[in-house]
């Protein structure tokens, strides 16, 4: 069994046992032990005391221990675990199939034994007859306009979230390379799967309260709606994500972040959406938040193994079909240069827009007005490059003057060699850069775009 076979058929046997499924501070105890987490880190993940972990992890392993016929504890949970898989294959080897929590072995779908068939946990049982009503927020989510084609992109997000059931997407890239773009095409494709569907745009900066308490309001208004009306308290937020299926969008998310210091340093007063993040991540539900930004949470970024509930989307350039496309809107469709120009700017639709109607305004071609690899920066370029370039630490600032100086890539030692820039430092910055998406990296060698190099030149002078 995965981790979240293991959870659910735990799960399955506590509803068994008690009438009750896990709730969040159980599933953690029982993730933290298949994960091999001591008590004191599941403790602090949680900010909760360790005895109350322990405690809870006690209740676990007594009713585990009773239900399954012999002594489950901490150290021995998981092979506990996959000993009754190893029995409940054996019992029904005369069968067809047997189906764990959805998993099919050999074709047609059997629950095991002696363990009910309950959802998840914090999951409500389906009814095929019932009709769920849709709540949306999207006021905030902005019109498709001209979207270029991102089939493979579009197609692995909808498998992230709708197959997979991945808790937290990041969705990172440049500016102006569509990642928002892409994301409304995405919202627009899937949000009737879900109960709930909301966008918020960060740009002003709502403070995690205010976020929460909107969120909260539609969810309380809508179950007004569809139910008795009730005197009941707002639950906590993690609760309307585990009792529903919701999908939430933050746009700009780097707005949450300091200028100045490394990619994903939360300001002071945005420390409280890393713990909501968290609890996103790691508490068990059935919905799915999306963060799009030109910078992720550090703990997002560091997150590789596909085995979590996280995923990032680094979104690259539009491939040389869909940037003639953009051409083709500025009449530069027939340039027999074109091809390149679009290379020139890494496919970056923003980038290629602004060139290509600064172009038609001069009234020339692009083989006459960028001649010999030259880059234009229209004066609309330089202000986006601009605003994510003020958001550099001036570690970073010096290694991407470093690297517009040189044309071809290079390594470490390079950067180095003029000690500007101290050893202990550089890794980290370089880390940085890349998590911002203005490096890019040749096994030991970087280099950065001829857009960002012209553009780092023209800052210098």
């Amino acid at each position: 069994m995965n981790l979240k076979e293991m959870l659910n058929v735990a799960d399955r046997i506590v509803f068994e046992k008690t009438g009750q499924h896990l709730d969040d501070l159980q599933a953690a105890v029982l993730r933290g032990t298949i994960q091999r987490e001591k008590y004191k880190e599941i403790a602090k993940d949680f900010d909760c005391s360790e005895s109350r972990i322990r405690e809870i992890g006690s209740e676990l392993w007594q009713i585990l221990s009773e239900e399954l016929g012999e002594d489950v504890n901490k150290t021995n949970f998981r092979s506990a675990m996959e000993r009754l898989e190893v029995s409940i294959y054996s019992n029904v080897a005369q069968e067809e199939s047997v189906q764990i929590n959805s998993v099919n072995i050999c074709g047609e779908a059997r629950h095991p034994p002696n363990i009910p068939n309950s959802n998840p946990p914090n999951q409500e049982t389906s009814n095929p007859q019932q009709t769920k009503t849709l709540h949306q927020d999207l006021s905030e989510m902005p019109e498709v306009g001209d979207f270029y084609s991102r089939t493979p992109e579009l197609q692995t997000l909808t498998t992230w979230i709708l197959q997979q059931h991945c808790r937290l997407i990041t969705l990172t890239g440049i500016s102006g390379i569509g990642k928002t773009s892409l994301a409304v095409q995405l919202v627009q494709q899937i949000k009737d799967e879900f109960e709930y569907a909301v966008w918020y745009t960060l740009d002003e900066f709502p403070t995690l309260e205010k976020f929460k308490s909107n969120l909260i309001q539609l969810f309380s208004h809508s179950e007004k709606q569809d139910s008795s009306p009730t005197n009941q308290k707002p639950l906590p937020l993690i609760k309307y994500l585990q009792n529903h299926r919701c999908l939430i969008v933050l746009d700009d998310v780097h707005h949450l972040f300091c200028s100045g210091e490394f990619a994903g340093k939360y300001k002071p007063e945005s420390q409280e959406y890393r713990t909501l993040f968290k609890q996103i991540e790691k508490l068990s539900h059935q919905s799915c938040c999306m963060l799009i930004g030109w910078e992720q949470p550090r703990e997002v970024t560091q997150v590789k193994s596909q085995n979590t509930s996280i995923r990032t989307l680094q979104l690259q350039g539009l491939d040389i079909a869909a940037g003639r496309e953009i051409l083709r809107d500025y009449g530069l469709e027939e340039s027999d240069n074109s091809e390149a120009l679009i290379h020139r700017y890494q496919g970056n639709p923003l980038w290629l827009k602004s060139v290509a109607n600064l172009i038609q305004d001069l009234g020339g071609g692009v083989t006459e007005l960028l001649p010999n690899d030259t880059i234009l920066l229209p004066e609309d370029l330089k202000d986006v490059l601009q605003q994510q370039f003020d958001r550099l630490s001036e570690l970073e600032k010096q290694i991407i003057s470093l690297l517009a100086k040189e044309s071809q890539p290079i390594d470490r030692a390079k950067l180095l060699e003029n000690d500007i820039i101290p050893a202990s430092d550089l890794p980290n910055a370089l880390q940085s850069l890349s998590r911002r998406c203005l490096i890019e990296q040749q096994a030991n060698f970087y280099t950065i775009s001829p857009v960002l190099r012209q553009y780092a030149i023209a800052r210098a002078v």
